[in-house]
């Protein structure tokens, strides 16, 4: 019996990734609410800027299903801090945006975020 490169969760989190690349691309390409509004530190991007900097987003995730697919030493802790960016993206967000839901619901998601930041860090240990 041959043992797998990685563990299934981060073959899991390496699927995850890739499937999330052509979601965005499409998304960001053909939805228009969506191609024009981009969000980085919780700050809203409008218009071009948002269409500039949307790749960008398509290289976290295509980088980081592969350094999940190859599992890279880097992937677990660059993955962990993406997340806790994400949830502090959020609680940013929920205040700064007018679109945003207040400072609890910020916190919640804030929350919800943090956990595979956590689960992230737990299994690299």
């Amino acid at each position: 019996m041959t043992t797998s490169p990685r563990p299934r969760w981060m073959t899991a989190a390496a699927l995850f990734c890739f499937a999330t690349v052509p979601f965005l691309i499409s998304r960001d390409l053909w939805h228009p609410a969506a191609r024009d509004v981009e969000v980085w530190l919780g700050f809203e991007l409008h218009g071009t800027a948002a269409r500039v900097t949307a790749p960008l987003h398509w290289l976290v995730f295509a980088l980081g299903g592969w350094g999940f697919w190859r599992a890279r030493p880097w992937i677990v802790p660059a993955a962990a801090a993406y997340a806790f960016y994400v949830a502090l993206s959020h609680l940013i967000w929920s205040e700064a945006s007018p679109n945003g839901h207040g400072w609890l619901a910020g916190v919640a998601q804030a929350l919800v975020f943090s956990l595979p930041g956590v689960l992230l860090l737990r299994a690299r240990a």
